[in-house]
């Protein structure tokens, strides 16, 4: 288990009914940039580490240590069209992407482009307060 302060913000999933990918969209929504992981996966830990580096902190979702997280894993692979599910990114409640895109992205140096989004949407997050 890692320690919550070196990802910024682990919370675990609230339980409730209804429909998993609507739970993503909530959950994805609540904070300025989400993660959903599972906690043993090491391309999760890259991301982590990855937005960690960049001065973000992320709120971290970490499916297998939520009773629902295997529904959730289902709905994240439908949603991305894949047969992996984490890691998957949501800056601003909006989809990013998952593993192959964020680090291309990173590795091309369009940090630009999760830069502006970043700051977009930590904007929105302070304007709640």
């Amino acid at each position: 288990m890692y320690q919550t302060e070196s990802w910024g913000s682990y919370m675990p999933a609230r339980t409730s009914l209804g429909d998993p990918l609507e739970r993503i969209g909530r959950l994805a929504s609540e904070n300025a940039v989400v993660i959903f992981s599972i906690s043993s996966c090491c391309m999760c830990h890259a991301i982590k580490r990855l937005f960690c580096g960049m001065g973000v902190n992320p709120t971290v979702y970490e499916l297998d240590e939520d009773p629902r997280g295997k529904e959730m894993e289902k709905a994240l692979m439908r949603l991305l069209g894949s047969s992996s599910a984490v890691p998957v990114v949501f800056i601003g409640g909006k989809l990013v992407g998952a593993m192959d895109r964020v680090m291309a992205s990173h590795i091309n140096g369009n940090d630009f482009t999760y830069s502006s989004k970043l700051k977009k949407a930590g904007e929105e997050e302070w304007r709640t307060f």
